[in-house]
């Protein structure tokens, strides 16, 4: 079993005015010599990344839960549609 000491969340933050939104990407595994593996599940698209230490809470917790991070702010609604930028 991996290291709990030795894993690492890795995030997004996106700004929309005044609240941040923490968006889980992926995982990262800090190798011997300190630097780091990461693993990703989507590429941010503002490129900045965010590497948290990993706690046993990220993984007990609903996924709308785990992306509340940062300033306390929810995590965006779900859209049925795209907004009209992206049409």
């Amino acid at each position: 079993m991996m290291d709990p000491n030795k894993m690492k969340v890795v995030y997004t933050i996106t700004e929309r005015g005044d609240k941040s939104y923490w968006t889980r990407i992926g995982v990262a595994y800090v190798n011997r010599d300190g630097s780091l593996n990461l693993k990703l599940d989507a590429m941010p698209t503002n490129g900045t990344m965010h590497v948290r230490d990993w706690t046993a809470r990220d993984e007990q917790q609903p996924a709308e839960q785990r992306s509340r991070r940062g300033n306390g702010a929810p995590a965006p609604e779900p859209m049925d549609e795209l907004p009209e930028a992206f049409s």
